[in-house]
């Protein structure tokens, strides 16, 4: 009975998720273009998508940017949810329901419109940011922030941060409301200062928060594809080309899905690389003493 219970939602995710799954690494081993997409005949390739896939000096390219990306994406969630959990976990700061309401805002945003939104901040035309910037006086004339290949993957990550920072805001103030009172207590009572207590009992703590909230994050900048479509397009050159988008483009805009289809699988053993990383080192189970 119980299984027969379960069958509908087993069906449903086999339709929705096994089966593009499977046929994505189908596809992978073939070759799939515009004209196979006329006749329905897709070759056999074996390994060849994979092997062209290590050659094209455009995906070693998105590798490195998609790495940089992640690496400072995530800290910057990490860092400032970190700091905005601490700030109202605490007792003695009054926040209304309107301060917490816009602390979570940017999570509600979606990431198209926020890709759009910050291309209208950065714009050496008429963006706030220059606007503001050059009557403080801190540039002389209105720079070109996404069109600069030295900076353009860390302004686009700026908005990423931004909007996914509340989330991470909200699992380490979930986390902090878990920690007993007593800790902290007992802790003033030996002597520690308030940096001795955030060292001594809240990070460790908050390790399988942080592990879990580090393995969701990175696997979602790792796929980061919203704000670099919205914003760049992968431009100016190569300098915001993520694994994503290279992706997407292979599939999309060159029709050379079995491409895509490899570069996808290739991203996806390496968010579970990563993901196995982070457990290994991070993960533990939290007693209180």
């Amino acid at each position: 009975m119980a299984f027969l219970l379960c069958l509908p939602a087993f069906v449903f995710l086999l339709a929705i998720i096994a089966y593009p799954i499977l046929y994505a690494l189908y596809l992978s081993f073939h070759e799939v273009d515009i004209s196979a997409l006329n006749t329905g005949e897709m070759p056999f390739v074996g390994l060849a998508n994979f092997q062209a896939l290590l050659r094209d000096g455009v995906f070693w390219a998105a590798l490195r940017n998609t790495v940089v990306f992640t690496a400072v994406s995530v800290a910057g969630e990490v860092l400032f949810g970190l700091a905005i959990a601490l700030v109202i976990n605490e007792r003695g700061i009054a926040l209304g329901v309107i301060s917490r309401a816009l602390i979570l805002l940017p999570w509600a945003v979606p990431p198209i419109v926020n890709g759009l939104m910050w291309g209208f901040i950065y714009s050496p035309s008429y963006g706030y940011l220059n606007v503001i910037l050059y009557r403080l006086g801190i540039i002389k004339e209105f720079m070109q922030f996404l069109g600069n290949a030295d900076i353009a993957l860390y302004m686009v990550s700026i908005p990423y941060i931004w909007r996914t920072t509340p989330f991470a805001a909200l699992l380490f103030h979930a986390a902090l409301q878990g920690i007993p009172e007593e800790l902290y207590e007992a802790a003033k009572v030996d002597g520690a200062n308030a940096w001795e207590r955030l060292w001594g009992i809240t990070l460790p703590l908050l390790k399988p928060t942080l592990t879990v909230l580090l393995v969701l994050r990175t696997g979602f900048a790792f796929m980061v594809f919203d704000e670099i479509f919205a914003m760049t397009q992968g431009g100016p050159g190569n300098a915001t080309w993520v694994a994503a988008w290279y992706t997407y483009s292979q599939s999309f805009r060159y029709v050379e899905i079995g491409m895509g289809a490899a570069s996808a699988y290739v991203l996806a053993v390496m968010i579970a690389a990563v993901a196995v990383v982070y457990i290994r080192l991070l993960y533990a189970k939290v007693e209180y003493a």
